[in-house]
């Protein structure tokens, strides 16, 4: 008799993990010094926004095609050759920074560069699980795999705001050689995680799938189309696209400008992020908890991710009133729980809802969703930003998100979704 199949056995996981975690940290790392590097350039909001802007419209704009090549190269083909990409790019943003020859201009050129690898690193790092990893242990799979990403979202901005803190105090180049050095760590990690990649052996495919069409450009329609034959789905990719667009600015742009200008240092902004990650984690704990006691229950996730988003807005509005670390904080640390609430049941609900060989192409949209979308609203943000002040952005984003969230309540079917029992 063949013995039951567990996480704790499966080499797949641990390699998928243990580079997932690295990846993780490096991320944060950038994450922290690209727009901390933009303000110590110009101090100027719109150029962080182009920037921000620049990061997300490649990704906009090649993330379903990214599907779609996902779909007929495998998915760990194609994230080996973005990790290495993504390592060769930010390191170059690390050497320029660290020889204090970071211009404006080489800024938008990597950060357009780093966006287009991503276009293929969102679709194929989110395909490869179910690829990987036996059905039955796939939700086990996601949410342990969200949670110490969580934990790398936590430490990975303690660490770069320790960073920042020690090279901006006795860096004699302002803090360039401190910025320089998290971006030099997130190569590095690209580069470890590349090879804890190679490690990874694909499942065998069981049955005969249906082979993704030689034409792009048709594969990318039939992913298209099958999002849009699945109502429920169609509906919460819709709502999602709506939010991203009119309040994903607000975060990547004001909040970094906040820290700037409020607490006027970047290991405070580090702190604020590490705030944000530490209610995901809790919120994903959470969750998986309530999850073992409602086992085989079906779920409204629906209204569930109305519900939390309502929530969420009410925290968001007085973000732009802060004038301690602290407070930030304490609003984002409750932020990121109510994220993490929905994160792995809405990520495992759509994976068990999509046919393997369309793995890619509907997962790219929904990261097209998420992601793809916030260059516009990053962009318009930081033009926003010139004649608003912080605490209109922020109140005006949270009244936006209350009343997206109260509309699809009323308005669409969304309230009635709920997750298989």
């Amino acid at each position: 008799m063949n013995p039951e199949p567990s996480l704790k056995t499966n080499a797949n996981f641990r390699w998928l993990l243990s580079g997932g975690i690295l990846s993780m940290l490096g991320d944060q790392f950038t994450l922290i010094a690209l727009p901390w590097l933009v303000l110590k350039l110009t101090g100027d909001p719109l150029s962080l926004g182009l920037v921000l802007a620049l990061l997300g419209a490649p990704r906009a704009i090649f993330i379903l095609i990214g599907g779609a090549v996902v779909d007929r190269y495998s998915p760990k083909r194609v994230l080996m050759l973005t990790k290495h990409a993504s390592a060769l790019l930010v390191g170059a943003l690390a050497m320029l920074t660290l020889a204090n020859a970071a211009t404006l201009p080489l800024v938008y050129a990597l950060s357009l560069g780093i966006g287009l690898a991503q276009a293929f690193a969102y679709p194929s790092g989110s395909s490869i699980m179910p690829r990987t990893i036996p059905p039955q242990l796939l939700q086990a799979a996601n949410g342990a795999t969200m949670g110490v990403r969580q934990v790398g979202m936590l430490a990975g901005p303690l660490l770069a705001a320790l960073l920042l803190a020690v090279g901006e105090s006795g860096d004699s180049t302002g803090g360039m050689r401190a910025l320089g050095l998290a971006f030099a760590f997130d190569c590095l990690s690209f580069v470890v995680s590349a090879w804890t990649l190679s490690r990874v052996v694909p499942l065998p495919d069981t049955g005969a799938a249906r082979p993704v069409p030689q034409n792009v450009l048709h594969a990318v329609g039939e992913g298209l189309l099958a999002v849009w034959r699945d109502v429920e789905m169609r509906t919460c990719f819709a709502y999602w696209g709506l939010v991203s667009v009119l309040i994903g600015g607000t975060m990547q742009v004001a909040l970094p400008v906040l820290a700037k200008e409020r607490l006027h240092d970047g290991a405070a902004f580090g702190m604020l992020m590490a705030a944000h990650g530490a209610g995901m984690l809790a919120g994903m704990a959470f969750s998986g908890m309530t999850a073992k006691l409602n086992a085989g229950r079906p779920v409204r996730i629906g209204l569930l991710a109305l519900s939390v988003d309502a929530m969420a807005g009410l925290l968001i509005m007085p973000l732009g009133l802060i004038t301690t670390a602290w407070q930030g904080g304490l609003l984002l640390l409750s932020l990121g729980a109510l994220v993490g609430l929905v994160q792995v049941a809405v990520f495992t609900w759509i994976q068990k809802r999509v046919q393997p060989q369309m793995m890619g192409r509907v997962m790219s949209i929904f990261m097209f969703i998420l992601f793809g979308l916030a260059p516009l609203s990053s962009a318009a943000t930081g033009w926003i930003m010139q004649s608003a002040t912080l605490p209109q952005m922020f109140f005006g984003g949270g009244v936006i998100l209350v009343v997206c969230a109260t509309l699809a309540l009323l308005f669409t079917p969304m309230r009635r979704i709920a997750t298989a029992a």
